[in-house]
């Protein structure tokens, strides 16, 4: 190459550079507003943390879906990791609010986090199997232009798959780490 002169890549590389950082910027954003919206719902700083320990367990399932379908990484599979951080939070947050009800029923820590997994195990399972049924026919390009929409379909659906059988092992562990609210009881009410 002569002196002087350079090569840069532009067009649709340029494009697709703005869109993924762009897309980033929402995904953030996204995940900022529901931790916000969770906050005020439990009225605490520490369970909506817990509740979004669910949306890293949805991206391994995000990814080993890509994987297996052998699918690459673009603006639509990007629109369906922020549908996933919507959409995922849902089962832990049916799960931690039964929990939280439990435990101000009198119920202790463990005991509601056991009662809580296994009345909620059905609502659970129902929701996830309904979204992942729904998206089905989407995800095996059935129709007109749905092999461009494949991709975010095999998103969702291979993170709200693992997701929803990591939620219901890791949330519960999380919030009996994370939350110390019965011990602070038990040691105020051990006589001295």
């Amino acid at each position: 190459m002569p002196p002087g002169m350079n090569v840069v890549l532009a067009g649709q590389n340029r494009e697709m550079a703005v869109s993924f950082r762009s897309l980033i910027l929402a995904l953030a954003l996204a995940i900022f507003l529901v931790y916000l919206v969770m906050a005020s719902q439990f009225e605490s700083f520490l369970h909506p943390f817990v509740i979004l320990f669910t949306i890293p367990l949805a991206l391994i399932g995000a990814v080993l879906a890509l994987l297996a379908t052998r699918s690459t990484i673009s603006v639509v599979v990007f629109i369906g990791l922020i549908l996933l951080a919507g959409i995922v939070v849902n089962n832990a947050i049916v799960l931690i609010d039964f929990v939280n009800q439990l435990r101000a029923g009198g119920m202790s820590k463990r005991e509601a986090l056991i009662a809580g997994g296994r009345s909620r195990l059905r609502p659970i399972l129902m929701t996830t199997l309904t979204t992942v049924l729904g998206l089905i026919p989407l995800a095996l390009g059935v129709g007109e232009g749905a092999e461009i929409r494949s991709p975010m379909a095999v998103t969702v659906i291979g993170g709200l798959a693992v997701s929803t059988l990591l939620t219901l092992v890791v949330i519960p562990v999380a919030y009996d780490a994370v939350d110390r609210s019965d011990e602070g009881a038990r040691r105020t009410e051990t006589p001295r």
